[in-house]
């Protein structure tokens, strides 16, 4: 389905307190200028106060006011529309959050104090009978009985209603409760219970965002939800202030498909993407009523490009020489994925067991849940897509018995084979049950936990622990997958414009664990290892005086690469990446188990590699040495990304380079005085100064191309053509309608190896019959074999060439 409203590009604004709709607006003619179509916005609808991100969202009918409300978006709608531009709005069903006061939640208010008789009791994901008809509330800092006789819990008043108060919490009294009563009975008559914020894995009975207990899952399956809960924004579509919409984690939803559709409904098929990983050769199931991904597919054959599968070898030799063994990641991956199915998600597989139970009491409690924890640790992907009392898919079918097969081999023992057929049946809505309705409820919650055992166990875990190459560790990455051919990625485009052709593509999102060009100068480790192996050893000597006994050389290698990745970085934010690096990998500290020795440990030697002058040194040497690689890099995966098939996304700041690491790091003010400046410079005829500059010219121009000829790009006749070359560091391409080409891209990859060649010499690009004009460079070249040195290779290592045509 094509999509008349859809972007030609996007910009990405993370919208907080410090950064406002009107600070958007203050930016709308500058983005103009850069050549976006669209805005795009993160979360706008009321969160906690003071929310950095929006995802925490407390409620749906109106704009969040620390962002400047109802109005402060209606006056950016204004300034975009005016300036030609449209607006995108990041949308987040799956959750909401339990904020402090809870009363800001008004529905979840609700259902504390009135249970399972409040109007909003279908709204939350709860497993009432789990905890008696009560739901679970974890904030304590203690057991509940060393609270209460510490005397931490009082009654009070809040808003005008009495109130149980515990420190900053508040919560709701049931109707026809005594205030008066001693403290322990009041609680023990309420419609929630106080407990520990220790039990929340093993006992929670709501719903969560994979493991964040205070992010409660709302039930948009149900229409009277999905309407509450989307009316805002429903509205906006149907009024022309939205233009499109980025939908936040659909694999937790009950059913993306019922739930695309219905929004496809209500927008009258507005532009959609989904923020779905796929995994390996996964495709988008055909059916969804959406454009597409938000482009982590393309981000992995994009950077893939260039990375240089030559240096596999040596970096494993490499991580094995420093670790005294060689990483499996597999191997990596199955533990992270136990651990974490068996102690993070606990309480989610205790629903699932539940709903087995129900469905089939006939079955062994210890061996069905062997069966669920196998098939979990064995699913490849983020979930499959199930509805009850539909027949599954054969390829549905095959992966949740592929999923037990690989989960078992990991097991410390056999699975019982009658119990695997029976949980499996299940799993797949294909069984004969006791319970229909607990039946059709696993086949549901299988799958939405499936997808948080992957993301933390990989993601989160996982990709904190493999080293061998740090840069391919990232959302929908893959870390055995080093080096993506060129034809594979011409092959990926394709299927790209003739499946997705409206899908969003992007090199840097708030989720990504490095930025776009800390990727790219890490890409640079695969073409040069032996220097880096060379490098690394030195750089272990030089810091032998800031190492503590505590630090283990795994940490310690991952950080080096983390600094010549993000280099110039302050201590503070290298501390703050490394102290949440080292807890996500969960090896010697965790966040809800902190070891105080080893963290310190870290800490020293982080302030010790940014302040120990030889150190610094040596960081800046692998820096300057690697200039000219990193320089192909950054340059060549943006323009792959600007002007390839899809809609690509610019996230903030990426415009310029951008050495960011993972949240919080990436959502840091961005300078756009600064950018205003670089840009009207290069607008003026200014010779670039430096990579900055560079990134800058080369992001405008393929934007405004992409804007002046949206046929070309995202139009309905809109092509993808390879364009030969004869050279394995050149990778050309062509964009038109039809079979005429009318711009073609030209990047340079691998150009460490290309310098060791001494240079292109007589390859050529075979250009398209005609007149060719670079708006980047402004130089002009004619069709036919073109020596790729005078293209590529005499000033930017990359070219953007569109047809020149006879004006007469």
């Amino acid at each position: 389905m094509r999509y008349a409203n859809a972007p030609v590009s996007t910009f990405r604004l993370q919208l907080e307190p410090d950064f406002t709709l009107d600070d958007a607006v203050a930016q709308v003619d500058h983005l103009a200028t850069l050549g976006i179509t669209h805005l795009y916005l993160s979360p706008v609808l009321q969160a906690t106060v003071g929310s950095k991100h929006g995802y925490d969202v407390t409620d749906h009918t109106t704009v969040a006011e620390g962002l400047g409300g109802d109005a402060g978006f209606a006056r950016l709608v204004e300034a975009a529309h005016a300036a030609g531009l449209g607006v995108v709005v990041d949308v987040v069903p799956n959750h909401m959050t339990t904020p402090t006061p809870l009363s800001l939640n008004r529905p979840l208010w609700s259902v504390l104090r009135e249970g399972r008789q409040s109007a909003y009791a279908t709204w939350f994901d709860v497993d009432w009978d789990a905890q008696g008809g009560r739901i679970l509330m974890p904030v304590l800092g203690s057991p509940l009985d060393e609270v209460l006789a510490a005397g931490e819990i009082s009654v009070g008043e809040h808003e005008g209603e009495p109130v149980v108060q515990y420190y900053d919490h508040v919560f709701p009294l049931a109707s026809g409760t005594d205030p008066g009563m001693p403290l322990a009975d009041l609680l023990d008559a309420q419609h929630y219970r106080l407990a520990s914020w220790t039990i929340g894995d093993s006992e929670l009975n709501y719903r969560r965002f994979f493991d964040v207990t205070s992010l409660i899952a709302v039930r948009v399956e149900d229409p009277e939800v999905f309407d509450a809960t989307h009316a805002l924004l429903v509205d906006g579509i149907r009024s022309g202030a939205i233009d499109g919409l980025r939908i936040d984690h659909p694999d937790g939803l009950a059913d993306p498909e019922g739930y695309l559709e219905r929004l496809g409904e209500a927008t009258g098929d507005a532009w959609v993407v989904v923020e779905k990983i796929l995994e390996g050769s996964e495709q988008l199931p055909h059916g969804w009523r959406t454009a597409g991904t938000t482009g982590y597919d393309a981000l992995l054959r994009v950077g893939g490009l260039f990375v240089d599968p030559a240096g596999a070898q040596p970096l494993d030799d490499l991580s094995t020489e420093l670790l005294g063994e060689r990483q499996d990641l597999e191997a990596i991956v199955t533990a992270s994925k136990r651990w974490v199915v068996q102690v993070m998600l606990a309480t989610e597989v205790s629903r699932l067991l539940r709903l087995v139970a129900r469905a089939r009491p006939d079955l062994d409690a210890d061996a069905a849940r062997q069966v669920i924890e196998a098939m979990l640790v064995g699913m490849d992907r983020y979930r499959v897509y199930l509805r009850p009392g539909t027949p599954p898919h054969p390829h549905d079918a095959d992966e949740l018995q592929s999923a037990v097969s690989r989960g078992e081999e990991s097991a410390r023992g056999a699975l019982d084979r009658g119990t695997v057929e029976a949980v499996v049946d299940l799993a797949l809505g294909q069984a004969s049950p006791d319970d229909q309705a607990a039946a059709d409820e696993l086949v549901v919650r299988f799958q939405q936990t499936c997808g948080p055992a992957m993301a933390k166990a990989i993601e989160d875990t996982a990709y904190y622990r493999y080293v061998r190459l740090v840069g391919l560790n990232e959302v929908g990455g893959d870390p055995t997958l080093v080096g993506v051919p060129t034809q594979e990625f011409h092959e990926f485009a394709q299927d790209l414009l003739g499946a997705w052709p409206q899908s969003m593509t992007t090199l840097s999102t708030h989720d990504t664990k490095r930025a776009e060009d800390v990727r790219a100068r890490l890409f640079v480790l695969a073409e040069r290892p032996d220097a880096w192996a060379s490098w690394v050893r030195t750089a272990r000597e030089l810091a032998a005086p800031v190492r503590a006994e505590e630090l283990d050389v795994l940490t310690e290698y991952f950080l080096w690469q983390t600094l010549v990745g993000a280099w110039p970085i302050s201590e503070d934010r290298l501390q703050a990446y490394a102290l949440k690096a080292i807890r996500e990998s969960k090896l010697y500290t965790r966040w809800t188990e902190p070891d105080e020795a080893y963290e310190s440990a870290v800490e020293r030697f982080v302030s010790g590699v940014v302040t120990t002058p030889e150190i610094v040194a040596h960081v800046e040497s692998w820096v300057g040495s690697t200039r000219r690689e990193t320089r192909a890099n950054v340059l060549g995966q943006k323009l792959v990304q600007l002007t390839m098939p899809g809609v690509p996304d610019v996230y903030q700041g990426t415009d310029l380079v951008d050495l960011s690491l993972v949240d919080p790091d990436n959502r840091r003010a961005v300078d756009y005085a600064e950018r205003r400046g670089r840009l009207a410079r290069l607008d003026g005829g200014a010779v670039p100064a430096d990579l900055h500059d560079e990134k800058l010219l080369v992001t405008s121009a393929a934007l405004r191309t992409r804007r002046e000829r949206a046929d070309f790009f995202t139009g309905e006749n809109a092509t993808y053509l390879p364009v030969a070359t004869t050279s394995e560091h050149a990778v050309a391409f062509g964009r038109g309608t039809g079979e005429a080409v009318e711009v073609v891209t030209v990047v340079t990859r691998l150009a460490g190896r290309l310098a060791d060649a001494g240079g292109y010499g007589e390859a050529t690009v075979e250009l398209p019959e005609g007149r060719w004009s670079d708006v980047i460079s402004s130089r002009t070249f004619v069709g036919g074999p073109t020596p790729l040195a005078d293209v590529v290779g005499a000033g930017l290592p990359v070219a953007l060439l569109v047809r020149v045509r006879d004006e007469s």
